[in-house]
């Protein structure tokens, strides 16, 4: 899309670095170069304020992620390319859109895990939310929680897994130096736990006791 768009050398592309290698592989691969914005705390996606600090006369486009299901995150980008006459590329990193069964079993899982679970942040309401991911963040408090979170789960025996363990503009092949408060927060906070497929009540029982369990590895920040 980029490419067809005329979009190539001495041209800039707004990117998130919360995940997405292959979008920034992908700038590269026109001849063009990535530039990294922050993200918005609740949907993930680019945050609409922070993409429009980072243009610049060469930004020709700008890449729009729903990350882990939240559509909503995309609309202030579409607005903003509509404003200042960018391109806005849409990738989904799901193939497809679930059938209306798959989705509504995802939200009604969802749904169930955030009235249950204590001693995380569950995910912010959104309309549009396919919940093709169930992400929670566990603060940090100077300390990695969350990764000690995640390895008690699993003993547990309920899967979970680090969506972003390395922003972008930390890899070798994209480091930049650029201040990315959020997504650096997200990268440290946030973890997947299972929703969709042939989940049961009781396995869903199960990943609220295991978390709920925890609670005690989450102290206030001072």
């Amino acid at each position: 899309m980029l490419k067809s768009a005329g979009v190539g050398a001495g041209d800039e592309v707004i990117v998130s670095a919360y995940g997405n290698v292959e979008v920034a592989e992908a700038v590269l691969a026109v001849g063009a170069l990535p530039v990294f914005a922050d993200i918005d705390e609740a949907t993930y996606c680019l945050d609409p304020d922070a993409a429009e600090a980072a243009l610049t006369s060469r930004t020709a486009a700008l890449v729009a992620v729903p990350r882990f299901g939240y559509q909503a995150g995309v609309r202030p980008l579409q607005e903003l390319g509509r404003r200042r006459g960018l391109l806005v590329v849409e990738h989904h990193e799901e193939v497809g859109r679930p059938d209306q069964s798959a989705l509504a079993q995802r939200q009604v899982q969802a749904a169930y895990l955030d009235r249950r679970l204590t001693g995380v942040r569950t995910p912010g309401a959104c309309a549009g939310h396919t919940y093709q991911e169930y992400v929670v963040r566990v603060p940090g408090n100077g300390r990695p929680d969350r990764d000690a979170f995640a390895r008690a789960v699993r003993r547990r025996g309920v899967e979970c897994r680090v969506p972003v363990k390395t922003p972008v503009h930390r890899l070798h092949a994209f480091r930049q130096e650029v201040c990315l408060p959020e997504t650096e927060r997200a990268a440290d906070e946030t973890l997947a736990l299972p929703v969709g497929g042939p989940l049961s009540r009781r396995d869903l029982q199960r990943v609220v006791a295991a978390c709920n369990a925890l609670g005690g590895l989450l102290q206030p920040a001072f």
